[in-house]
């Protein structure tokens, strides 16, 4: 599989999750920006995935970066979206556009609702969906002193 054919959108999402489901492959979802891959992204992914069967990441889009985090993003939608589809424990990259991922984790309907553990399971959006549905809603461990921001401050004040 190329890693292209990874990234899906809204409208491919329901046969490629029936099938995963089918097979007993539990759904879990997690979100972010994911602007310059690092190894805390990497780490945090690679954990979510361990928590199921098959690991969809909803990323913001170029527009909804910049509302977040005025200035960014530094790489394009389609350039994050395809280095997260080359990591072997993504299963799908679904781009979305707005303040939130709640439509997208309704549509997906994760068994595990994923953050790390800078959130609280009541700070995540759409727990009460996830917990409501049969789900589970867990946070796993991130690795110290790995951020975009870190990484950006570095490259600006050259170290």
């Amino acid at each position: 599989m190329w890693t292209k054919d990874k990234i899906l959108t809204l409208d491919q999402l329901p046969a490629t999750l029936t099938g995963w489901r089918a097979a007993g492959r539990p759904i879990v979802f997690t979100n972010g920006c994911f602007d310059l891959l690092h190894l805390g992204h990497v780490d945090y992914l690679e954990k979510a995935r361990h928590l199921g069967g098959a690991l969809v990441v909803g990323l913001n889009t170029d527009a909804s970066v910049g509302r977040l985090k005025p200035g960014r993003p530094l790489q394009d939608e389609q350039a994050r979206a395809r280095i997260l589809a080359s990591l072997a424990f993504v299963d799908a990259v679904v781009l979305f556009g707005e303040p939130t991922p709640q439509a997208l984790i309704e549509a997906v309907r994760p068994d595990v609702l994923v953050k790390g553990d800078d959130y609280s399971i009541d700070g995540i959006v759409g727990h009460e969906f996830v917990l409501n549905n049969g789900g589970q809603v867990l946070t796993v461990p991130l690795v110290p002193g790995y951020s975009t921001s870190r990484i950006v401050e570095k490259v600006r004040h050259g170290a």
